[in-house]
């Protein structure tokens, strides 16, 4: 009996223990805030589940259970320190059935639709309401616009762009434009530009404020604009444009619609959810878990803050914005249609991991992790800033821990990225460390899809990542992309070049840690595959499938690249610096090497021992003056089933003698079953056959005043930093003795115009030259800088 009774009080012991350490509460849209929170009583509001939690946090497991329903946010939430869990006893939000709790930064409103004209119905709204985006039955509507949105142009600037879109001719047919927007991309289509119109001025123009959102000053394009917000633009199903000053919204259904039943939110919040805590006091051990997060405000108009000598300009913010946070969790969550960034991890943030999350049409990007430029040691802003390299601080790493690290992103679906911004990524990363990207797909992006901004502090891993249909609507860019312009880097390359070949060490000092891509499947179409730009120091490449547009390389060091392959292309080094150290083997090339700039190499390079789906003849063409590819190999590389995906070589096959090893063509992109069932991948090429011979070149050479000039074609003109509308004409093998180096030209320039007429080709080149004698003017790019040179001849 003794034994028995024992046994008794032991359970009970252990259930008491067990439910004093782990806390249940309950929130309902059909709960009371009066309510405990406690099973079978809900509370009904996210704040008041928040405030009752905060009581049980670090001294019990806390998991707040949110049913199914819509939970419209007053005002953001925001966790604290107080609110912070502990690694024992961890705080969890999360949605009962995962999809099923929607958070939301709007408001549901109940309208009253009458008929206005031309299919147009018209509303009373309330009282001093601002609307910055219309959702009628869970879709993002259009603002009224011009031109009208074409969802087949889906790689086309804004899905419909006009020069006239605020021209005076244009805007004569608007009564008042003050508050409308206008959208333009960046003149080489470096991302785009956003203005706020302010009015008209006595002549009719349009006048506006704005253009701050990218980073490289250059104007808007002549052509690629559209305009918003314009109530003489409502023409087309599915706009709307809103009076605030007469409570009015205006709205045309798509056929068929009920809009008497159709169910209508606007847009209120940013930020639905913030941490707000810091290093010396960070908000801990929290995650949020299986909801759907929408209505988040468009940001567009705030992205003013300029990246290190990037092309971005970024909003800090985000649906969930983090400060100061360890041990965070994001878990199998959706950012549906949020205006601006989706998640946005800010400054000195340890451990964050986002994970099993579908992030779709999202304004700006996916997740970004973005640190503090005070953390950097001499940095810069904008692209022409230069440093004076003899005096820079020469102490590796950051000067702060404010930056995020160890943080990871991981098996999630990240697609229709950029739908407002146009310089966007579905992963950002800039002045972090240790940052993993893991098990994505991502696709259907205005721009990257995964981003590095600058070497500072490197060590980041990609890893089995799916990305194509990048860079749909801008140029000069790729699936990914990375920019290395840190202390060392000075846009004229002999200033750092000499300052190198003293110190080697150099242009490690902020990318100091290895960053790896590899097992990554990539596609772009407009770009690179794979877009090591300016600087980029520091990586390890290996095991990677790119499928059309190959892998560049320009002006950085310790770059490792083996055992990819290139689909119907091949490397592209563009403008290499002496000592580079980088190192290309074991690849499977199906072009030649495409150079652009001038590539300086030495004995600490090596390109060699690479396999060749190419004549020898015709890659030594190119290799032989690099003295690359001395031991390379050539054949058939006998893919196994290139139709379906599968690029793993047969036995047998001559890459193998290269070194070439076969990886999984199986693993790429999103691994969680829900979203690998509505995950696209890509689509696969058709395999080009390159002759030996009789194939015509795109561009064409001739000799000038003693040096090469080349017309240029397709991608090339990135090395020049400009873009293919351009056009223009690269000289080379200026020899200090020859006629061009005499009147100040140099090797690399790229000659546009010839006294005032455009030289975008040869042919027209030799035109303006024909009869051109004494003095000639020059209009010429150096140094990714327009000049007017005046040269006798």
């Amino acid at each position: 009996m003794k034994k028995y009774s024992s046994k008794i009080y032991y359970l009970l012991f252990s259930v008491i223990l067990t439910s004093a350490h782990a806390v249940d509460l309950y929130v309902s849209p059909q709960g009371s805030d009066m309510n405990s929170g406690l099973p079978g009583e809900p509370v009904a509001t996210f704040a008041s589940a928040q405030k009752k939690a905060r009581a049980y946090a670090a001294s019990e497991a806390v998991t707040v259970h949110f049913a199914d329903g819509t939970y419209y946010l007053p005002e953001t939430v925001v966790f604290t320190p107080e609110d912070s869990g502990s690694e024992k006893y961890p705080v969890v939000y999360r949605s009962t059935n995962e999809g099923g709790a929607v958070l939301s930064g709007g408001a549901e409103l109940a309208l009253e639709w009458a008929p206005y004209r031309d299919g147009i119905y018209k509303a009373q709204t309330p009282n001093g309401l601002m609307i910055d985006q219309v959702f009628i039955d869970g879709r993002n509507q259009r603002m009224a616009r011009y031109p009208n949105y074409d969802p087949a142009k889906k790689a086309e600037p804004y899905q419909g762009y006009a020069a006239d879109a605020f021209s005076k001719e244009r805007a004569a047919g608007w009564s008042d434009p003050t508050g409308a927007y206008i959208h333009a991309m960046h003149s080489k289509r470096w991302g785009g530009y956003h203005y706020l119109i302010t009015g008209k001025d006595a002549e009719g123009e349009v006048t506006y404020e704005g253009g701050w959102q990218n980073n490289r000053q250059l104007g808007m394009h002549k052509d690629y604009r559209m305009v918003e917000n314009i109530f003489e633009e409502l023409d087309d199903e599915g706009e709307w444009y809103h009076n605030a000053k007469t409570n009015t919204l205006y709205y045309k259904p798509v056929a068929g619609m009920d809009i008497h039943s159709a169910k209508v939110e606007v847009v209120r919040l940013r930020h639905l959810v913030e941490f707000d805590g810091s290093e010396a006091a960070p908000v801990k051990y929290i995650t949020l878990q299986g909801f759907v997060v929408r209505h988040a405000a468009r940001t567009f108009m705030d992205c003013k803050e300029p990246l290190l000598r990037s092309d971005w300009a970024i909003y800090r913010g985000g649906a969930y914005f983090l400060t100061g946070t360890e041990h965070i969790q994001i878990l199998d969550t959706e950012f549906d249609q949020v205006g601006g960034n989706a998640v946005f991890v800010n400054n000195y943030n340890r451990h964050v991991l986002v994970k099993g999350c579908h992030i779709h049409d999202s304004g700006a990007s996916g997740v970004c992790f973005v640190g503090d430029p005070n953390a950097v040691r001499d940095p810069l802003f904008e692209y022409q800033e230069t440093n004076d390299l003899s005096k820079i601080d020469r102490t590796p790493g950051p000067k702060t821990n404010n930056y995020p690290a160890d943080s990871t992103v991981e098996d999630c679906l990240i697609h229709g990225i950029g739908r407002v911004e146009r310089q966007p990524a579905g992963v950002q990363i800039s002045m972090a460390m240790g940052i993993t990207a893991r098990d994505l797909s991502i696709y259907d992006c205005a721009r990257a899809g995964i981003n590095i901004s600058e070497g500072t502090w490197g060590g980041h891993l990609i890893e089995r990542c799916d990305v194509f249909d990048t860079v749909l609507e801008t140029h000069d860019h790729g699936s990914f992309n990375s920019w290395g312009r840190d202390r060392f880097w000075h846009s004229n390359r002999k200033e750092s070049q000499g300052e190198i070949d003293k110190d080697p060490k150099l242009p490690f000092l902020d990318a100091m840690k290895t960053t790896t891509i590899r097992d990554s499947r990539w596609r772009c179409d407009h770009g690179w595959d794979i877009d090591l730009d300016d600087g980029s120091t520091n990586y390890d490449i290996y095991n990677n499938l790119m499928l059309n547009n190959g892998l560049k390389l320009r002006e950085g060091f310790r770059r490792h690249v083996w055992n990819n392959i290139t689909v119907n292309n091949g490397l592209h080094p563009h403008v290499w610096y002496k000592g580079s150290q980088d190192q290309v083997y074991s690849n499977i090339f199906m072009a030649p090497h495409k150079p652009a700039g001038a590539i300086v190499t030495g004995d600490d390079v090596r390109v060699d021992g690479n396999f060749y789906a190419v004549g020898e003849a015709t890659v030594m063409k190119v290799s032989h003056k690099l003295g690359w590819d001395q031991n390379s190999v050539y054949g058939e590389p006998m893919f196994m089933d290139p139709a379906k995906g599968d690029f793993r070589v047969k036995p047998g096959s001559a890459a193998l003698k290269a070194g070439f090893k076969n990886f999984p063509m199986d693993q790429f992109g999103v691994k969680k079953p829900s979203l690998k069932a509505i995950a696209r991948t890509p689509e696969m090429p058709e395999l080009k056959v390159y002759q030996e011979s009789g194939k015509k070149s795109a561009a064409r050479s001739r000799e000038w005043l003693g040096a090469s000039l080349t017309e240029l074609s397709g991608v090339e003109f990135s090395a020049y930093g400009v873009s293919q509308d351009d056009g223009g004409l690269a000289l080379s093998k200026v020899g200090q003795r020859t006629q061009a180096a005499k009147v100040g030209l140099q090797d690399g320039d790229l000659i546009q115009a010839v006294n005032g007429r455009k030289t975008a080709n040869m042919r027209q080149f030799n035109r303006a030259t024909a009869k051109a004698e004494g003095t000639i003017q020059l209009t010429v790019i150096r140094d990714q800088q327009a000049m007017e040179l005046e040269l006798s001849l």
